[in-house]
């Protein structure tokens, strides 16, 4: 089955940007002149995904004005004569088929709770790629691509993960996962942010996933995990017990955008590969070690 589908989750608050995402959402951040969500959005059309799904909350609507057509700025370019701005306006507008639906407030937090917001909208084991919005990958292959090249190998899988090691440091930040005995990728377990000394492995969720509505069906029985958050990785750990569910080593530089260091950091990784200003910004960065 071809999978044409993707789902984004972009329904949290961004308190670690505050006051900046008091009225902005954290995905319209920029990465120098585009949205986080922007670039997501070309990596998913890139992998061949058309129908995109992003999942809001209240106070969000920049998210869909920024996929929208704005009158009033595309008229005042294209009398100005600025056509290339006025391409680089319209060129959102034209992405993707585009489908916002907000997270109920009634539902609990957590990265599993915009899964339950699809009723209607995926099929009775209908395969999708979920996305976190927050999550970035730099790569050859776009990373949703790697992951439906896997899936059409293993079309048995009943979901499949995305990950990348990390330093063994770190592994308290994320989703670690550990692979079945005697396998390559076959996951046994994913843990929630474990300790350094309980981490099964250094490989890391990393954002991207391929699921379809068995996974939901376990979220939708409402158990909470750490922090009394609805845990995608706590339901994926049951269906694993099951089902198959595969990992996908992605080949590429995974860059969060989850804190302000971070996001300046993938800021600065994007910056670097523009024809335009990455001469310049890599002077800069060279006379600051001096």
């Amino acid at each position: 089955m071809k999978i044409r589908k993707a789902v984004i989750a972009a329904a949290g608050y961004g308190t670690r940007f505050l006051p900046a995402t008091k009225t902005v959402p954290k995905e319209m951040l920029p990465l120098i002149d585009k949205p986080i969500i922007q670039v997501l959005v070309e990596e998913l059309v890139d992998s061949g995904i058309w129908d995109i799904i992003i999942v809001t909350r209240a106070g969000q609507h920049a998210l869909e004005d920024h996929f929208d057509s704005n009158f009033e700025l595309e008229y005042m370019l294209q009398q100005a004569g600025k056509t290339e701005y006025l391409e680089i306006t319209k060129k959102p507008t034209k992405l993707a088929n585009f489908i916002f639906i907000r997270q109920n407030r009634d539902l609990p937090y957590g990265n599993g709770a915009p899964l339950l917001c699809l009723k209607n909208l995926i099929d009775k084991k209908e395969p999708f790629v979920y996305a976190f919005g927050d999550d970035l990958v730099k790569s050859t292959v776009p990373c949703a691509k790697q992951l439906l090249d896997l899936y059409q190998q293993s079309p048995d899988a009943a979901a499949i993960v995305a990950v990348q090691e990390v330093p063994k440091s770190e592994v308290t930040r994320y989703g670690i996962v550990k692979l079945k005995e005697g396998t390559e990728d076959e996951i046994e377990d994913i843990i929630e942010k474990p300790s350094v000394s309980k981490a099964p492995s250094r490989l890391a969720i990393d954002g991207r996933f391929i699921l379809d509505s068995r996974v939901i069906d376990i979220l939708k029985k409402h158990e909470l995990g750490k922090g009394g958050e609805l845990w995608l990785p706590d339901a994926l750990h049951k269906l694993a017990k099951k089902e198959k569910v595969l990992a996908a080593k992605i080949k590429g530089e995974w860059l969060t955008t989850g804190d302000p260091l971070r996001w300046i950091k993938t800021t600065i990784e994007f910056a670097k590969d523009r024809e335009d200003i990455g001469p310049a910004l890599r002077e800069y960065l060279r006379k600051l070690k001096t």
